[in-house]
């Protein structure tokens, strides 16, 4: 969470956490087969791409870990709530990425939630 947005406060990293969490418990699209925090955050094609950084391998702070758990306990953040995708445009958030609706932007990040057809389960 730190790793991919440090640089959006404590809410952007709560946000990011509710997409990994998502990305988790749905059975759904690219995620059928993604059932731990592990196998979502290394996932190829479509894992984080801040495992490719050295940054990603540092400790995780007293601070993250605290985020982390209150998003595994199930804390949702609008525009995060429902997401599984997430991504930083030079510009505006595209109404549409990779046929997912955006829900919303916080600060740099456009996250994009599946119809509740296509995954009942988040």
């Amino acid at each position: 969470m730190r790793a991919e947005a440090e640089g959006e406060g404590q809410l952007g990293m709560l946000m990011v956490g509710n997409v990994g969490v998502n990305r988790v418990r749905a059975f759904c699209l690219d995620f059928n087969n993604i059932r731990t925090i592990e196998d979502m955050v290394f996932q190829s094609p479509g894992g984080f791409e801040a495992t490719t950084k050295s940054y990603f391998y540092q400790r995780a702070r007293e601070l993250d870990k605290n985020l982390a758990q209150r998003v595994i306990n199930g804390e949702r953040f609008h525009p995060s709530t429902r997401s599984l995708w997430f991504f930083e445009p030079s510009g505006d958030c595209p109404a549409q990425w990779y046929n997912q609706w955006n829900s919303g932007r916080f600060k740099a990040h456009c996250f994009y939630s599946p119809s509740t057809e296509d995954c009942p389960d988040i």
